[in-house]
């Protein structure tokens, strides 16, 4: 079978997303990334096939820009921004797409990419959504995954939740502008933000079941199957490990993408400075270089071979992006969450909720607010105790081979695959 995947090419979507594929690659099908050329690199980590849409952009540096300036954007405004970024690969994919899926079999298509959703479904070729980030189907008991409000059960939580819902929906007006032009010219039904079921066949996410705030609402074809995790992905990332001392760990890093914010990695340095502690900092960005004060307990490196350091950890201190959230939990390492947008408030409220954790806005991020976080998370094991039971939980997860799974039943069967064929989410 020739399997087509569609996700955004953000490392965040193009990680999870690739290990996926490349666990269908591995059962005899043909699996083919269609993404920017941004995406090639991942697809050829994962053993797969690429498919570039967006050349024209990419090499007149458009894309590079929009980057840049997500880069350097928090909150609301990094959110538009990406609402922005996506409106532009749709119609990117709008575009160059359709000939590339004609010859597919099937898609997979990331659940902020309704671009492939509406193109799968002008083609009539079944797809299967993944949710590579934190889930984003609305209910109004569940807090928007792009806020930081707390899991808050009763009427007024549940009234929040609804006007939060109401805002993303108004952010994301853009992008539905841009899909529902293409849907309309073939005949098809609008797309709606806050619609928790098209004609897809089924729901996967790498998102477990037990790192989610009580749902009641879900729609039966949806499945938590995560995470979705590579091993030795980073392997080939230099990083000079003769400087590690010995010392407890702290990991920090603030993603790839929303990491140019220079008071909070200097807040990290100089609040664990003056611990008996030994921190590693990772830049995120190509050729990056530190030009701040540099403590004698800390190594700051553009990139690092992440997954190897959280072996080595005590402490993971993150900008909360799921992946990087779920690797440390499969550590089981307590964590200090500085979330800057999109669904990072989520994640972080989430550990927070299950006890692993503690989350401090960006904007509060302080040398002092800093310390104090890191000395609790690493002096009251509580926070290890929950994020070690984290870890078991994560063990006995279902993990990318139930995604793959529930996939190759629905493309098979071209029917949809509910939660009750299998017992259970």
């Amino acid at each position: 079978m020739h399997i087509a995947l569609v996700c955004p090419d953000l490392h965040g979507h193009l990680n999870p997303m690739t290990t996926l594929g490349g666990e269908l690659a591995r059962r005899g099908h043909r699996v083919r990334l269609i993404s920017s050329p941004m995406g090639k690199a991942a697809a050829d980590r994962a053993g797969l096939g690429f498919l570039p849409v967006g050349v024209a952009e990419h090499e007149s540096g458009d894309t590079a820009r929009k980057l840049a300036r997500l880069a350097e954007s928090r909150g609301f405004a990094a959110l538009r921004q990406t609402v922005e970024l996506l409106r532009g690969q749709a119609a990117e994919f709008f575009r160059d797409a359709p000939d590339l899926l004609r010859g597919a079999d099937a898609v997979v298509v990331d659940q902020v990419s309704p671009a492939g959703s509406a193109v799968a479904e002008a083609l009539r070729l079944p797809y299967v959504k993944a949710c590579n980030a934190l889930l984003v189907l609305q209910e109004a008991g569940v807090p928007p995954a792009v806020t930081p409000w707390p899991y808050r059960p009763g009427p007024l939580g549940r009234l929040r939740n609804r006007l939060g819902n109401l805002l993303l929906v108004t952010a994301a007006r853009p992008l539905a502008a841009e899909v529902n032009d293409y849907r309309s010219r073939n005949g098809l039904p609008p797309y709606r933000v806050n619609d928790a079921v098209g004609p897809e066949l089924a729901w996967v996410a790498q998102q477990p079941a037990f790192f989610d705030f009580p749902r009641g609402e879900l729609a039966p074809h949806f499945h938590y199957t995560g995470p979705w995790h590579a091993t030795g992905r980073d392997a080939d990332v230099p990083f000079p490990w003769d400087r590690l001392d010995g010392r407890p760990l702290v990991y920090a890093s603030l993603g790839t993408l929303q990491n140019r914010l220079r008071h909070v990695f200097a807040a990290i340095l100089e609040g664990c400075a003056g611990l008996d502690v030994q921190v590693v900092m990772s830049l995120g960005t190509p050729g990056g270089a530190w030009d701040g004060p540099m403590p004698a307990n800390a190594v700051v490196v553009p990139f690092a071979p992440q997954l190897r350091l959280l072996d080595r950890a005590a402490l993971l201190v993150t900008h909360a992006g799921l992946n990087t959230a779920l690797e440390g939990l499969a550590r089981g390492l307590p964590m200090l969450c500085l979330p800057v947008t999109n669904d990072q408030p989520g994640v972080a409220r989430r550990v927070e909720w299950l006890g692993a954790g503690e989350m401090l806005a960006p904007s509060r991020a302080t040398a002092d607010r800093v310390r104090a976080a890191v000395t609790r998370l690493l002096g009251e094991p509580k926070y290890r105790a929950a994020a070690v039971g984290c870890r078991d939980k994560l063990k006995a997860g279902p993990g990318v081979a139930r995604a793959a799974d529930v996939i190759e039943r629905a493309f098979e069967t071209r029917t949809r695959q509910e939660r009750a064929a299998e017992g259970g989410k």
